[in-house]
């Protein structure tokens, strides 16, 4: 079934959100490979001819999965940060936060990489690219407010950072004060700022699911 200018009751709208909701329990616990239409299923209230009925296939399921974890992670993290007031320390908090799940559940890392990569090498990229817009996106607010240069431009460097940055922490973790240093970098700021806090964030487009 292709919803693509068809106009979905109320009902249908919350069955096709639990066959997301349940895909993003999967892709948590098991990863992309192991992501399914049976797995889905299994995990759903929904039989597997249902997924089948309000989506075009399976890839399409794990493209709105991925884009609402981390529209949430990008929510929660915009939530946090409205109860701090210094630009300064609600980019080095949030910073902070934001690498936080990787480091706590290090699958989160490989889920990305394996949607990234599998999807480019389809040539199929036009999530993706939401994804790194969404992520430069929300740096660049970040930055913004810290005066610096060309705070685009420095967003997306920060970004393509980060990317690997995360990748790096799954084999040679380094401590955030090393990690702020070249954060400093490559945003041009002027000094490492405020210590890492002590309160991880929890939500992610990436909490383990219990």
């Amino acid at each position: 079934m292709t919803t693509a200018g068809t106009t979905l009751s109320p009902n249908q709208e919350a069955k096709r959100a639990a066959i997301v909701t349940a895909a993003q329990t999967v892709l948590l616990r098991d990863g992309l490979v192991a992501c399914t239409a049976r797995a889905i299923a299994d995990e759903s209230p929904l039989s597997k001819s249902a997924l089948h009925y309000y989506f075009d296939d399976v890839d399409e399921i794990v493209d709105l999965a991925l884009e609402g974890l981390l529209a949430a992670f990008f929510d929660d993290l915009r939530a946090q940060g409205a109860t701090i007031d210094s630009p300064v320390e609600r980019f080095w908090t949030l910073a902070a936060r934001y690498l936080d799940p990787f480091e706590q559940y290090p699958p989160i890392t490989f889920l990305w990489f394996d949607y990234w990569t599998t999807r480019a090498r389809r040539g199929d990229v036009a999530t993706v690219e939401r994804i790194y817009l969404a992520m430069a996106t929300f740096f660049r607010e970040l930055l913004e407010p810290l005066g610096v240069d060309d705070a685009s431009r420095r967003a997306h460097a920060l970004t393509s950072y980060i990317l690997g940055t995360v990748l790096q922490q799954t084999v040679h973790p380094l401590p955030f004060d090393r990690l702020r240093a070249e954060i400093a970098a490559v945003c041009g700021l002027d000094e490492p700022g405020s210590r890492r806090p002590s309160h991880h964030g929890e939500h992610l487009a990436g909490a383990r699911p219990e």
